[in-house]
Parts: C-alpha cells; structure tokens; sequence
C-alpha cells in the first residue's frame, strides 16, 4: 500500500545539484511514470529525454523489476556484507560479469557511480601497495566528471565540482580535454585529436612513468556534452599505459550496458581497461547500486597478498549489495536479454542521431556530439 503524502512545506529537503531557492518558488515535482513519460503535480507529462540522467533504458516503473523487488523484500530486507552474505548478491555478481569483457570475473557493489570511483581508486592503491611499488600521482582529463565523493571531485576537470571545495586529494594530474572547436556537429569518434593522447606520455616523461598510479577516463565524456574519444585516442592512451605499467581505469558509469550501442564502451572501441566502475543502468535506476569490475590480475594481485585468514581488501559499504537492489539488478538484466534492448539500442543509434543531425541548422544550436544512444546539443 502506497503512503498518502500530503506535505505542505518544501524546506526540510535540500535538493541536490539543484537552485533549491527557485526550485521551491516554482516547484516541479513528479507524481508517477511510466515507461518513457512521466507526469507532473499538474497533471502535466513529461517525456524523460535524459532517459532518468542515463539510468533508465527500459523505462519507468517496469513492472518485472517491481516484482523481482517486492519479492526479495519479503526473504530478506537487509544482510551485513561484512563476513555474510545472501544468494541474489552472488547471483548479481555472475550475471555481469558475464558480459563484461572477458578476464572480467570479479565484481565489487556499491551504491552509486560516486562510490564506484573512490572505490577504484582504494582499488589501485592496493594493488599497487602488494606489489610493493610508490605510485602515489593519479591522471585524468580536463572537463572529466567521475561523480561527487571526494576521490572523484579529485578526478574531477569541471571546475564548478571543485571550486567550493579545496580540499581534495593531491598528486592529480589532469590530460586536455578533445572537444575541438574546430570540429562541430561530430557524430561517432571525431577524426582530429590523437595527439591529445600523447598528453600522458608528457606526464611519463615529466613525473616518471613509475609514480603514476592509474589513469582515469570517461570513454565517452558525459556530464561535459558527450564528448566521444578521437580516432586512435584510446589505443595510444593504452599503450602509453601498458609500457609504463599504469593501471587503466574506464567509468562506465553512463555508458555501460548498452548506451553506445554495444555492452560497453570497451568493446565499442576495442580497449580492454584494468577496471571498470558501473552504476545507473546497472538497476535500471530503480535501486540505488554502483559496482566496481576489475580483471583477474588486480583481483589476484590485491588477494595473493593478504595472510590466510586475513581480509583482503579492507573496504566496502553497509548497504553493497542490497537485497533490494541485487533483486532490481537481475531482473533489469533479464529485461535487456529477454526485451533484446542491446540489438535495440544498436539498430535505432542511426535513427536517434540522423534525429539529433536534422537540429544543426537551427539557430540555437551551435554544436551537437553524439554516439549510439546518447547525445549533446
């Protein structure tokens, strides 16, 4: 049974991300949703062309997950992950890293993309401690967005995520950004921008490539107007990688489970990272829950070194791996498979971009970027 909520106040929630002092003047509340629509507290419907900020492709409200949901909650509602845990969670693990690329076969959950990053981070620093080695510099890009927790705000190449808050991690080194100017209304990969890669060989030659930890990539940088990598940008980034031992860290966060058109961007552009972090689609948005994907060699490298008996990571969250939110997570992957939304995704890209290319002469838009499903005007 659904609670009657009849609230006369908006001040107790501070809204986040948001002009809360506007946002209460002139509220915009959503009441319900269904599939790709959502209706407003006027009565008002809405087409969620943000797709529920990258987290929804098989729409609101899907009734499978709502059952998978309600069915977990009436077995278990909550399991400690610390030293226990409950089928669905394992279950969970298994199913994706099953799509992942392959040497994919652990999974670490947490609850949201933000999590995901500062978990990868933890991640890196010990694989790097087991293998005894100094690597305390991080690298990523400018206009990077890698979440809100303080390792990604560290990450972070958008200056507004930073610029209330001095106080983050130091020893991180930001590449350029590859929009160009120069190359408006890009569908797909852009052909100038290679040389960009050659950003992280300037920090090889000018720091050494043995204090570089790991390097973190959007594959295709989101938050900042969907900015997919040049050609050749990836490949030259992980061989500058692989020479120096660096660690590769792919967010996946918007663009895994289909968005580009394929599972995920490594296999769009043929990169296999070191680790991947997860979140949004993952649950379809229905639960919150991020994950962190990682190879058998960090996954070794980190367990190979604990004593017996001895944690091996010492990490992890009260609610990772959530009954409610593993229960969301299989189900939402039954939906993609059995609904074929991945060959979906694939075949309708080059509908949804000739759409977005017929905007280019308007007078209002000045440049547009896009690739598989996901676009910027």
């Amino acid at each position: 049974m659904a609670f009657d909520v009849q609230s006369n106040s908006l001040e107790e929630f501070w809204i986040p991300f948001t002009d809360n002092k506007s946002f209460k003047m002139d509220p915009r509340l959503i009441t319900s949703a269904s599939g790709v629509y959502m209706t407003d507290h006027k009565g008002g419907t809405v087409i969620d062309g943000s797709s529920g900020l990258f987290c929804c492709p098989a729409g609101h409200c899907h009734p499978k997950i709502i059952e998978a949901v309600h069915e977990a909650m009436q077995t278990t509602t909550f399991v400690s992950p610390f030293g226990t845990g409950h089928p669905l969670s394992f279950a969970l693990a298994e199913k994706v890293a099953r799509i992942l690329p392959e040497s994919f076969n652990h999974v670490f959950f947490v609850n949201s993309g933000s999590e995901a990053i500062d978990t990868a981070l933890k991640m890196v620093m010990a694989y790097h401690s087991a293998l005894g080695s100094d690597r305390t510099r991080f690298v990523s890009r400018e206009r990077a967005y890698h979440g809100v927790n303080i390792g990604g705000v560290s990450l972070s190449g958008m200056v507004n995520n930073r610029k209330t808050f001095p106080s983050v991690m130091p020893n991180v080194v930001m590449m350029r950004h590859t929009w160009d100017e120069e190359e408006l209304f890009v569908r797909g990969q852009p052909e100038r921008g290679v040389e960009l890669a050659n950003d992280l060989q300037r920090m090889v030659d000018n720091y050494g490539g043995n204090t570089i930890a790991a390097c973190f990539v959007e594959p295709v940088a989101g938050s900042t107007g969907i900015l997919a990598p040049p050609k050749g940008y990836l490949e030259r980034l992980r061989q500058i990688w692989d020479e120096n031992g660096i660690l590769l860290v792919f967010d996946e966060v918007i663009t895994g489970f289909g968005r580009l058109g394929e599972k995920f961007a490594a296999d769009l552009f043929g990169v296999t990272p070191d680790i991947i972090t997860l979140a949004k689609a993952l649950t379809n948005g229905s639960i919150p829950m991020g994950a962190v994907a990682t190879t058998d060699r960090v996954h070794d490298v980190i367990s190979d070194q604990a004593a017996p008996g001895a944690i091996e990571f010492f990490h992890g969250y009260t609610y990772s791996g959530h009954p409610a939110a593993c229960a969301a997570g299989l189900a939402t992957h039954a939906i993609f498979e059995e609904e074929g939304l991945y060959d979906r995704a694939k075949d309708m890209a080059p509908y949804f971009l000739d759409a977005i290319d017929s905007l280019k002469d308007n007078d209002v838009v000045k440049d547009s970027h896009g690739i598989g499903r996901i676009a910027g005007l």
